[in-house]
């Protein structure tokens, strides 16, 4: 077993919704010794941070049907500085769409496979059905099942770098 593994939650959030996703990202992982949590906005992370994890989780809401605006700039910042540095390591995605999420979630796709990082588990796409301006523009209060779903892929990605299964 592999201690003292680095897993880097990445996010960006205007409403809450996407943070409250990460954040139980953040404490399914937490559970799993050996495995130092990093939750960062996506506007304080950077190259060194992702050339500092074994793994990663990128979380976004899905804005115009892409990823925000913010979590662009975080890859566009990061992204050539350690490209052909990170082949391999592990990542999972969390989408948080008014109504669908899947554009979101392949533009993620596009960037991680980019970065030839390994994806050990499907998008995790969390619809809250806000449709109007106002309902887009509110806080959002995610659903505690959904939150779950987000600590269970927190905790088995963690696990699986723990134990060196990724």
């Amino acid at each position: 077993m592999c201690a003292n593994k680095i897993l880097l939650i990445v996010y960006h959030s205007l409403t809450g919704g996407t943070r409250q996703m990460a954040e139980a990202a953040r404490d399914g992982a937490a559970q799993e010794r050996g495995c130092t949590v990093r939750l960062l906005h996506a506007a304080q992370a950077g190259p060194q941070d992702v050339l500092a994890a074994d793994g990663y989780v990128f979380a976004t809401p899905e804005n115009l049907a892409a990823i925000s605006g913010q979590l662009k700039d975080f890859f566009d910042r990061s992204y050539y500085a350690v490209l052909d540095q990170i082949n391999g390591r592990p990542y999972a995605s969390l989408v948080c769409a008014g109504s669908d999420g899947s554009n979101a979630a392949r533009q993620m796709v596009r960037i991680a496979t980019g970065w030839r990082l390994k994806a050990v588990a499907e998008p995790l796409i969390v619809c809250t059905h806000a449709q109007t301006p106002e309902a887009i523009l509110a806080p959002k209060h995610i659903a505690d099942a959904d939150l779950e779903q987000c600590r269970a892929l927190g905790e088995a990605l963690a696990a699986g770098l723990v134990l060196g299964v990724f």
